[in-house]
């Protein structure tokens, strides 16, 4: 018996999230039913990151265990010959079997895509949130430092979350603007559920003049979540790496 770690790219567009459901096809189903049917055994993979319906991924992480004699960084070529179009192994090797990609020490890195213009673009619809009214960069940035280290996220993290921990490190937390596109880059230790959807949807109040930057530091000090700003939708966000410390 080995265990097999894959890198997993995906568009979320088509998915009700990773975690299986039963409302719906995920990207797990679909790993679970695809490694089974290449390796002739039932698979269940162990995914590093579960990310909502809608949200894309460029490098989440899974693992699964098999005695197939296929090796391990094969794996990914054989995947992607099975996988559909919107699902791809970006790499595959062997780990140590009581490896596990959630109890790590980890560094995660999310982007969120605004597309900020007068009339939306139909090539972009599926991975940027198109927002019409003008907004000051500046504010959002001055805002976004006041998040940036050690701090109690309970104002970010949805209401139904189980979570008794609701303290993360941001190591950091970018607001860039090229051309019409905004960019708002994510680093830290670990995400509460819809935290950093809550924390754009913040910020685009503060981009809109509605929320003062300072005012930040006191949705933080509340951790209130009726303090903090609506979710941003979800096909604007993309889990870019997961980085093993």
């Amino acid at each position: 018996m080995k265990r097999v770690k894959l890198i997993v790219s995906y568009d979320g567009t088509n998915y009700c999230g990773w975690q299986l459901q039963q409302n719906g096809v995920t990207v797990e189903e679909v790993l679970n039913k695809t490694i089974s049917g290449l390796v002739g055994e039932e698979i269940a993979v162990i995914g590093a990151s579960r990310t909502d319906s809608g949200v894309h991924a460029l490098g989440n992480v899974a693992v699964f265990d098999t005695n197939s004699r296929i090796p391990s960084e094969k794996m990914s070529f054989a995947l992607n010959q099975r996988l559909p179009e919107d699902i791809r192994i970006q790499h595959s090797c062997e780990v140590a079997s009581d490896w596990h990609p959630r109890y790590c020490d980890t560094r995660k890195t999310y982007e969120y895509r605004i597309l900020n213009r007068k009339f939306s673009v139909p090539t972009e619809r599926l991975y940027s949130h198109f927002f019409y009214y003008p907004l000051d960069i500046k504010a959002m940035q001055q805002a976004a430092a006041y998040l940036v280290g050690e701090h109690d996220f309970k104002s970010f993290c949805s209401a139904r979350s189980q979570v008794e921990n609701t303290v993360r490190t941001i190591y950091f937390l970018d607001v860039i603007k090229e051309g019409d596109m905004i960019r708002i880059r994510i680093n830290g230790n670990g995400f509460l559920y819809n935290m950093v959807r809550i924390i754009v949807g913040t910020l685009l109040k503060v981009g809109t003049g509605m929320y003062p930057p300072e005012h930040m530091k006191e949705i933080l000090d509340a951790k209130d979540r009726r303090m903090a700003g609506p979710k941003a939708e979800a096909k604007g966000l993309t889990l870019m790496e997961i980085e093993y410390l």
